[in-house]
C-alpha cells in the first residue's frame, strides 16, 4: 500500500500538481512507517528507513513546495501545535529557532520566553523525537539580561528532565526569524513566534488555550529544503 501510494505520488508530481502529490507522498511515508514499528527484523528496518529518507530528497530535491498561511488580525484557531504540528514527523530530531525578541518576560506587551517555552512543550510532547534545540535571539539590555538568561536556562534545566538539549546563542546582527526542522522543513513567520496578542486578564477565554487566543496580522511561509541549515 505504502509502494502503490508513493507511485500515485510521483504521477501527481510529474503532472506537476504538487499540491496533491505532497499528501500522496506523506500518506505513503506514514504507511511505510507504520512498517517500521511493526517489522521485528533489524535490516528490513533499516532498508525502509532508507527508503523513507530517499523519498524525502525526491520530493523536495529540486524545492517545488512553497506554502503561504496568511492570519488575519485577531483570528483564533492557530495555536503552536496547528500551524507546525503536520511537519514533526516522527524523524523529525533537531530544531533549529532564529528569532530576535525570545526575551524577557518583563518587556512591554511582550510574552516572547513564554512563547518559546509553549514551543518547547510542543516539541516535548511529540510525535517527533526531538533531542537537540538550538535557539539563536538577540541579546536583552540592562536589567532584563539577567532576566533573559535565567528565564533560558530555567527552560534548558527543564527540557533536560526530558532528555532534550537546549542551546542557545546570542547574536547583534540578528533580524530574520525562521524555525527549520531536521526533516527539511523551514517555516517563516513575520512575527516570529510572538504573533499572540496579550489576554485581557488572566481568567479570559485564550488565557491557556492558544487555539483561543486573538493573533496579530502576519504571515506564515513554509518551504522545504534538502539540508537543513546549521546556526
Amino acid at each position: 500500500a505504502g509502494a502503490e501510494t508513493v507511485r500515485r505520488a510521483v504521477e501527481l508530481d510529474l503532472a506537476s500538481r504538487f499540491q496533491e502529490s505532497l499528501v500522496c507522498y506523506q500518506e505513503g511515508i506514514d504507511l511505510l512507517l507504520q512498517v517500521v514499528k511493526a517489522t521485528k527484523d533489524e535490516a528490513k528496518k533499516q532498508h525502509y528507513r532508507q527508503k523513507i529518507s530517499e523519498i524525502y530528497v525526491m520530493i523536495f530535491l529540486d524545492g517545488k513546495y512553497h506554502k503561504q498561511i496568511r492570519i488575519e488580525e485577531n483570528a483564533t484557531g492557530f495555536s503552536y501545535e496547528k500551524l507546525f504540528q503536520e511537519y514533526l514527523t516522527e524523524i523529525v530530531s533537531e530544531v533549529w529557532v532564529e528569532d530576535p525578541y525570545i526575551r524577557s518576560v518583563y518587556q512591554a506587551s511582550r510574552y516572547s520566553l513564554y512563547n518559546f517555552l509553549r514551543f518547547c512543550e510542543m516539541l516535548v510532547k511529540g510525535p517527533c523525537k526531538v533531542k537537540t534545540i538550538h535557539l539563536l535571539t538577540s541579546c536583552d539590555e540592562g536589567s532584563g539580561r539577567t532576566q533573559q538568561i535565567n528565564g533560558l536556562e530555567e527552560i534548558q534545566q527543564s527540557l533536560r528532565n526530558y532528555g532534550v538539549t537546549l542551546n542557545f546563542e546570542f547574536s547583534s546582527s540578528i533580524h530574520d526569524r525562521e524555525i527549520r526542522f531536521s526533516n527539511g522543513w523551514m517555516i517563516k513567520i513575520g512575527r516570529g513566534l510572538d504573533y499572540f496578542k496579550k489576554p485581557k486578564g488572566r481568567f479570559s477565554i485564550g488565557y491557556c488555550d492558544f487555539d483561543l487566543r486573538p493573533c496579530y496580522e502576519t504571515t506564515v511561509d513554509v518551504f522545504h529544503t534538502k539540508h537543513t541549515k546549521k546556526m
